[in-house]
């Protein structure tokens, strides 16, 4: 039996490439309606620092994974001294705290935005202009888009401050903004030997700080870029002696004086666990994010992922539900999938929400301009804006 903690989507589709291989799946997680845990031989209905329920794992779990970033690290730890954890404690405290991953990005030696760290509002007088225009975000417990505050001028920095201390005290990071691109990010698995694969380089758009489409196909970057990329990523996981699936993303640069500087990429942040950019290789790879995250649990050979198709992934909010503004109302899926090479992904969620993610819907077809084209006709069905 495995083990992880999360029961969201992530714990979801781990949970059947465990159980493809033959393991029985075990979640830790208070929701009792969380998509993993309904699909999981067992469901441990807890809070993740539940002395009983972290027990209970341990006695019946041979390795332990965890879905989310935001899982105490407290939780592997314990869970660490008696079974093999795939990430451990420390990797997932860094990446849970952006001071911490900013910290050893620069250790590590690749690029970063610059920033600043402000510890009390005493810190803002301190600010230089030119990380100016920025983002002030918390160093915790931020995500899609969550905890940040767009920052302009150096006047609006304490109205922004303010803003994110609402909830109470914070530590805060400002981070200069940079003109880019284009963003892309790289899943990669690393073994307890320290074997490293990944899959191909993924070219991802945002939207409200929410994931919206990923493109991935050969060369969808130049050689010497998705080289760079590759390198970083790498060099960050090994940073971190880091075991498991593990996601850093990037910033590609436009043109100019910050590109001068930085160079053309720069990393943006990582998530310690597979990433929604790397769904697609559920239909597009011969091995998936899923696949490695369980290999990596039980040492299992690690090969590298081959692509078999191009493949467009389209994140399906709550949003698409209240499309008619009244009453929550099941999308034209049947119109959806009529259409060539694609695979609707829904996460079992009960009650949609406007920007809670749903599901996902990857396209995929033998050339980029075909997955394009088909995913644009979905988008179009569905409602989703173009790009």
């Amino acid at each position: 039996m495995l083990g992880v903690l999360g029961g969201g989507q992530l714990g979801r589709m781990w949970s059947h490439a465990a159980q493809a291989l033959g393991f029985r799946t075990a979640v830790l997680d208070p929701d009792v309606h969380s998509p993993a845990g309904l699909v999981s031989h067992l469901h441990v209905c807890a809070d993740y620092l539940d002395p009983g329920a972290l027990a209970q794992m341990a006695a019946q779990c041979q390795a332990i994974t965890t879905e989310f970033e935001n899982v105490p690290a407290q939780a592997l730890r314990q869970l660490g001294l008696s079974l093999p954890c795939a990430p451990s404690d420390q990797p997932v405290a860094v990446a849970q705290d952006r001071a911490l991953e900013k910290a050893h990005f620069v250790q590590c030696g690749v690029p970063v935005a610059p920033h600043q760290v402000l510890n009390s509002a005493a810190d803002l007088a301190s600010v230089a202009p030119t990380l100016l225009p920025g983002i002030l975000k918390t160093t915790r417990l931020g995500y899609d888009g969550k905890g940040q505050v767009r920052v302009a001028t150096l006047a609006d920095l304490p109205a922004a401050w303010a803003q994110l201390q609402s909830a109470g005290p914070t530590v805060c990071i400002l981070e200069k903004r940079l003109p880019l691109q284009a963003e892309c990010s790289v899943v990669l698995a690393r073994g307890w030997d320290g074997q490293m694969v990944h899959l191909p380089l993924q070219v991802n758009l945002h939207r409200d700080g929410i994931l919206a489409v990923t493109e991935v196909f050969e060369h969808a970057l130049p050689a010497g870029l998705e080289q760079q990329a590759l390198q970083a990523a790498d060099d960050v996981a090994r940073g971190l002696n880091y075991v498991g699936v593990l996601c850093v993303e990037f910033f590609l640069l436009q043109d100019g004086p910050e590109r001068d500087h930085l160079g053309p990429l720069v990393v943006n942040e990582i998530a310690p666990r597979p990433h929604n950019s790397g769904h697609h290789s559920i239909d597009s790879c011969d091995v998936s994010q899923f696949d490695l995250q369980v290999r990596c649990m039980a040492g299992l050979p690690l090969v590298q992922p081959r692509l078999h198709s191009a493949s467009v992934m389209l994140n399906l909010l709550g949003d698409l539900w209240w499309a008619s503004g009244t009453a929550a109302a099941e999308p034209p899926w049947a119109s959806v999938l009529a259409l060539p090479g694609v695979h609707l992904h829904l996460y079992g969620k009960t009650q949609a929400r406007p920007g809670r993610k749903m599901g996902h819907l990857t396209v995929t077809a033998a050339t980029p301009e075909g997955a394009r084209h088909v995913a644009l006709q979905a988008a179009s069905v569905l409602g989703i804006a173009a790009w």
